[in-house]
Order: C-alpha cells, then sequence, then structure tokens
C-alpha cells in the first residue's frame, strides 16, 4: 500500500488531505508539528510527503532534508503561502519534488500533481529534459553544476513565477530562457527577447509598452510594445540592469498588478506575461551602489540562477565542439592536440566565444583538411599558457592582500568584543552581518594563501584546505573581497 506523511499544523489542513487520500486507498499518517513529525519519519517508509515551510516549533525545509536523507526515494510537496514562495522554490534545491501555494484554489490540479507524483516512476525526469534541452539548443553537459541548475530550471517551469539569471555574457542566459519558456505552460505563447543594453533609453520604453500614434516625433502609426506582444508567453528581458530607474518603476508596476501604458496614451492595458530577466552583473550589488531598484530586485528574484563560465565547465568542451559542429553542418574534427589547447585558454568570451572560434577554424580549414589542428586555431588560444611574470604579478598581488590580513581581522573582533561588553542598546543585525564579512574574508584568505603555496594549482589547494574545488571557486569568486 502507498504511505503518505502530510505534515501541517493546520489540522484542518490535515483533515482535508486525511479524506482526499484515503478515498485513493492510500494509508495516511498525520503530523502536525516539527518534532512530532521528526518522530513519525523515522517509523516507518513513506512514498510521498506533503510539509508546510512554516511549522510552529520549527522549519519545513529542515524536515524535507530528515525526510530525503531518511528515505530518499520518498517525493516531497512543499506547502507554501505567497509569502514563502521563493522558500518553496529553494526546497527543490534540497530534493522537493514540486510545491503548492496555499490556499488551495484548483483542487484538480492538486489532484493531478499528486497522482503523476505517486505513479510516475522513480527514475527521474532527465529523458524529457535532455530531449528538450536537445531541441532549444542548450547543451547540459557533464559539469555537475549546470546538471543541478537545468533539473531546478525544468521544474519551476511551470510555475507562474519570475526569474533572474545571472551568469558573465556569452554563458547562454537567452538559451536557457527559451528552454524555461519551452518547459512551461506558456510554450505555445509568444517567447520574445529584448536586450535592454542594446536600446537607447529614449526609445527602451516604447520598445517596452509600445506607443500611441504621434506620441512623439516620429511615431506615425500606433505601436505595440513586446509587453503587449508576450501576453500570455513569455518576455525574456536581457541586461535588465542597463534600464533607466524610470523604466525600472514602470516594470515593477508590470511585475505587480500586469498593468501599464503606452507612451503617449492614457488607457490603462493589461498583461499576463511571465518575465524571465537576466543580467552579467551581480544586480545585489547594482542596488548597494543604487543603480537598481530594490524593490524590483525582490520582484525579479523569485528563482535565480546561475550560469557557471564555460572556464569551469571544461569538461563539457568536446560535446559543445561537437553540438556546434553539427550545427554548422561540418563534417570536419579537432584533433586532441587542438581540444587540449581549448581547454588551457581560459574563454572570457564564454559559449559565443567558443562557436566563434569553432566557426572560425571550420571556415579556415574546409578543403584543406579533414581535422582541426593547432595552427588553425586562433593566436590568443594557441599561446595561452600562463608566463612566470604573469604568475609572479598574481603572488604579489597575493603577498598584498595577506599583508592587511591580521591586522583587519584583529580590528573587526575588536569591534565586537567592544560590542558584547558594551551596557548600550546594540543592532545585533549589524554585528552578525559583521560576522558574515569576517567570515567571507578569512574564507578568500585561507584560499588565496593556499593557492600561493601550491603555485596557482587549485586541486592541491583545495586537498591542502581539506574542502572540494567547487568550495575554492565559491570562496574565491562569489564570497566578499576585502578592501584595504
Amino acid at each position: 500500500m502507498i504511505n503518505v506523511l502530510v505534515i501541517d499544523d493546520e489540522k484542518e489542513v490535515g483533515t482535508f488531505f486525511y479524506h482526499l487520500l484515503k478515498d485513493k486507498g492510500y494509508a495516511v499518517t498525520l503530523g502536525h508539528s516539527y518534532k512530532d513529525s521528526q518522530q513519525k519519519i523515522m517509523e516507518r517508509s513513506y512514498d510521498l510527503s506533503l510539509i508546510d515551510v512554516m511549522l510552529p516549533d520549527g522549519n519545513g525545509i529542515d524536515l524535507l532534508k530528515e525526510m530525503k536523507k531518511t528515505h530518499p526515494a520518498c517525493k516531497v510537496i512543499v506547502m507554501t503561502g505567497y509569502s514563502t514562495v521563493k522558500t518553496a522554490v529553494e526546497a527543490i534545491k534540497f530534493g522537493a519534488s514540486d510545491y503548492i501555494e496555499k490556499p488551495f484554489d484548483n483542487l484538480d490540479e492538486l489532484e493531478e500533481l499528486i497522482d503523476q507524483l505517486l505513479k510516475r516512476p522513480a527514475t527521474p525526469i532527465e529523458s524529457d529534459l535532455e530531449i528538450l534541452a536537445d531541441r532549444v539548443g542548450f547543451v547540459i553537459g557533464e559539469h555537475l553544476e549546470m546538471k543541478h541548475l537545468v533539473k531546478i530550471a525544468y521544474k519551476i517551469a511551470k510555475k507562474n513565477v519570475n526569474v533572474l539569471i545571472e551568469g558573465e555574457t556569452g554563458t547562454g542566459k537567452e538559451v536557457l530562457a527559451h528552454f524555461i519558456h519551452q518547459a512551461s505552460l506558456r510554450s505555445e505563447n509568444p517567447f520574445i527577447s529584448m536586450n535592454c543594453g542594446a536600446i537607447s533609453e529614449s526609445l527602451l520604453e516604447s520598445e517596452l509598452f509600445g506607443h500611441e500614434k504621434g506620441a512623439f516625433t516620429g511615431a506615425l502609426k500606433e505601436k505595440k510594445g513586446v509587453v503587449e506582444i508576450a501576453n500570455k508567453g513569455t518576455l525574456f528581458l536581457d541586461e535588465i540592469g542597463e534600464a533607466s530607474m524610470a523604466t525600472q518603476v514602470k516594470l515593477l508596476r508590470v511585475l505587480e498588478t500586469g498593468d501599464y501604458m503606452r507612451v503617449g496614451g492614457e488607457k490603462i492595458c493589461k498583461t499576463h506575461t511571465r518575465v524571465i530577466a537576466a543580467s552579467h552583473v551581480n544586480l545585489a550589488h547594482a542596488v548597494a551602489e543604487k543603480k537598481f531598484r530594490e524593490d524590483l530586485l525582490y520582484r525579479l528574484d523569485v528563482v535565480k540562477l546561475n550560469i557557471p563560465p564555460l572556464r569551469e565547465r571544461k569538461e563539457d568542451l568536446p560535446l559543445l565542439i561537437e553540438f556546434f559542429l553539427k550545427k554548422l553542418e561540418s563534417p570536419l574534427t579537432f584533433s586532441n592536440e587542438a581540444i587540449e589547447l581549448m581547454s588551457q585558454y581560459t574563454w572570457p568570451g564564454n559559449i559565443r566565444e567558443l562557436f566563434n572560434v569553432i566557426k572560425r577554424s571550420v571556415t579556415l580549414a574546409e578543403d584543406e583538411v579533414s581535422i582541426i589542428t593547432p595552427p588553425f586555431l586562433p593566436d590568443k588560444i594557441r599561446h595561452s599558457k600562463i608566463h612566470p611574470t604573469k604568475l609572479l604579478s598574481v603572488q604579489k598581488k597575493t603577498d598584498q592582500y595577506t599583508t592587511h590580513f591580521e591586522p583587519y581581522v584583529m580590528d573587526k573582533v575588536k569591534q565586537i568584543l567592544m560590542s558584547w561588553k558594551s551596557d548600550q542598546a546594540i543592532d545585533l543585525d549589524d554585528i552578525l552581518q559583521e560576522v558574515r564579512q569576517l567570515e567571507d574574508l578569512i574564507g578568500k584568505a585561507f584560499v588565496t594563501k593556499a593557492l600561493k603555496e601550491t603555485v596557482g594549482n587549485r586541486k592541491e589547494a583545495a586537498k591542502m584546505l581539506n574542502i572540494t574545488e567547487r568550495k575554492l571557486r565559491y570562496l574565491l569568486k562569489e564570497k566578499g573581497h576585502f578592501h584595504s
């Protein structure tokens, strides 16, 4: 018999699910608190669990982690209110199969979700995911972080939530946005893409919202904007950080209410488009620098996906090369020596640069050879190895960084201790923020020191620190930077 565990402190919710699932022939166990549910998780195995995010004595996400650790095959649906949707999306990263919002407006959809999860085989939905990715030209590859990112994207695609994609220029943000659109319930409706950084500020508002005839010089006829054209579909706004503050205010209104007005118009229009935004800059940093509205970021950042740069997923180079050769309809291949040189290059332009290099090499090699060898590669790739002088420069920067480390740490610790000893009122959030900044600094300092001692060998540095290379990259690239 199928066993289902329902965890919710609202007894009427538990009663509702008890009768709904009992009528389907399932064995139902109810949990009403964190502590109570911990015991129930240990008592038997379950095929499905519905867990409320907010419990009076604990966090539903922690129960999710315990459930997946104790019963890895158990499907989990997280229940959440609107204000905790972002938390529910995070739950998917910890293994939740899906989430549902309270109150349950559509009971048919709820039943369908439960039935699908219980009837679906225990194996992941990777086959469907890979077929769809191949259809839109999105190469997933073997990089673990990339595989995880695409699984998250696939799961949240059917939800009516906004998505923020961050990543360096050329990493494939638009292709990922198209993948999400195709995996969503909006796939039959338009996918409209617009680069906010490629349009002048004076024209951006008109392109977004449209304009009425005679709204400005040159407006000879009425024009629809992309917000209107993408109605019921998906609107992908690339480089959204380039939009002016005035445009950001109007975009915020669209996200909050769906309302907008054409330039020169007086009538309020309505759109039901889903917005996927992208930026090559960190928008949280842009908010801190007063270059981006915090309330707009809050609306966009319900789900954030960060695409890793190509230099961090070089194991995927052969797959990407094969994909682009197929796209170019070229019978040529790259020699092992050429691929080895390409793997040593840092690819600042990422996937876009890789495609351009492959296209150039194919053009040069066509009618000459059947295998592309190093001479057909650009000079920047053939001579991409790090020279000793460059390594010395890096070491000098490391010395400069570590010189300021000790006094900075001592100063921070002294400030925290002074607050501890003070009899005056304090702001605990400020102190905890100081501690987090100190943690960031210490992590980066130890990694930098280890890299210096291993002459830049990341694998050896990670082994020296007893951390993974992924953790090492995280500390180097994502944590805060020390300023002397």
